[in-house]
């Protein structure tokens, strides 16, 4: 793995500002409970939570959205929400980020997505979801396709965020592929399992070894194994690259050249890794819109994934932190 020099650095974080990525997917609220932990319950033999707090984030493709702007891009966000008061707080958080509101689609069979996490003395405790998993009606999936028309003659990026949550059906997919590819967009994708080899052509193909171990039907563990799986998915994904995530082992990158990198994970002290994969491929995603290779792109991601796992919680990463600590690493 090839390492950036400070100018590099510069050049690529000075390219990212003002990029335009249309971020399509499946958004969601995290919502997080905190407070102090002093006795367990009478009950059951479960911790009591004595609540301080209670906050909302954006979880999902929102989440990546949020990432992507933090780190300088210009994010327009397609997605789905529900005819309910989370759908108005997620439209508050939007307005709060001074995020687009216009991609949002609304139906009235679905809540949305909401995720709450209960955190007791800074230990995740509990989560609780909130969600009904079906695909959008016809109806629905043509207004997400309107929305892609809406955006995707103004982007130099898109991004595919799925959480088999009912937005991304094959016919969305095909379509997204199909108007990027006429454009010649970068297209990078966070697939889930169940339309995971429906995505090919793209530019980057992000999943983590569960997924791909799901989608080969195989065991992928050994980096022998991690190697094979990651040169098949190339091929049968037709894919300019594959990144696969490897939480503590870091990452590996394969690319149509041949080459096959490993990136060590950056963080030496794991608080939470909720919301990694997200940033990992949001600074993908943000730094091959500013002209990186694959292996500087994979590079900043792994700095970024680093950097949000010290946090409890899901947190964006911030380019000027990003930035410095990659800064930190060269004099290292």
């Amino acid at each position: 793995m090839i390492e950036i020099d400070k100018k590099r650095i510069d050049t690529i974080f000075k390219g990212i500002e003002g990029k335009s990525v249309l971020v399509l997917g499946d958004v969601m609220l995290d919502r997080y409970l905190r407070g102090k932990v002093e006795r367990l319950s009478p009950e059951a033999p479960v911790p009591v939570v004595d609540m301080e707090s209670e906050s909302n984030h954006f979880g999902g493709a929102a989440n990546v959205a949020l990432n992507l702007k933090t780190l300088g891009c210009r994010p327009l966000l397609v997605g789905l929400l529900g005819q309910d008061r989370n759908g108005e707080i997620f439209f508050d958080l939007l307005k709060e980020q001074n995020l687009d509101t216009g991609g949002m689609v609304r139906a009235n069979d679905r809540p949305t997505t909401v995720k709450t996490r209960i955190i007791g003395d800074n230990q995740h405790i509990a989560r609780v979801d909130r969600e009904k998993i079906i695909y959008a009606r016809e109806e629905i999936s043509r207004s997400i396709m309107q929305k892609i028309d809406q955006y995707i003659t103004a982007v130099d990026a898109v991004l595919i965020e799925d959480y088999n949550k009912g937005v991304l059906s094959k016919e969305v997919i095909a379509y997204v592929l199909q108007k990027a590819k006429s454009k010649d967009l970068i297209v990078t994708v966070d697939p889930k399992f169940i339309n995971f080899m429906e995505y090919k052509g793209a530019t980057v193909f992000k999943p983590n070894l569960k997924e791909v171990s799901q989608a080969l039907a195989k065991p992928v563990s050994t980096q022998q194994q991690v190697v094979e799986a990651g040169r098949e998915l190339l091929e049968k994904m037709d894919a300019q690259s594959v990144l696969l995530t490897q939480g503590a082992e870091g990452l590996s990158l394969f690319e149509r050249s041949g080459d096959v990198s490993r990136v060590a994970a950056r963080s030496r002290s794991v608080a939470d890794v909720s919301g990694a994969g997200d940033t990992v491929i949001s600074t993908m995603t943000a730094a091959l819109t500013a002209g990186a290779g694959f292996k500087e792109a994979a590079q900043m991601a792994n700095h970024a994934a680093g950097l949000v796992c010290k946090e409890v919680g899901i947190v964006p990463v911030q380019a000027a932190e990003l930035r410095k600590i990659m800064l930190n690493a060269i004099e290292e």
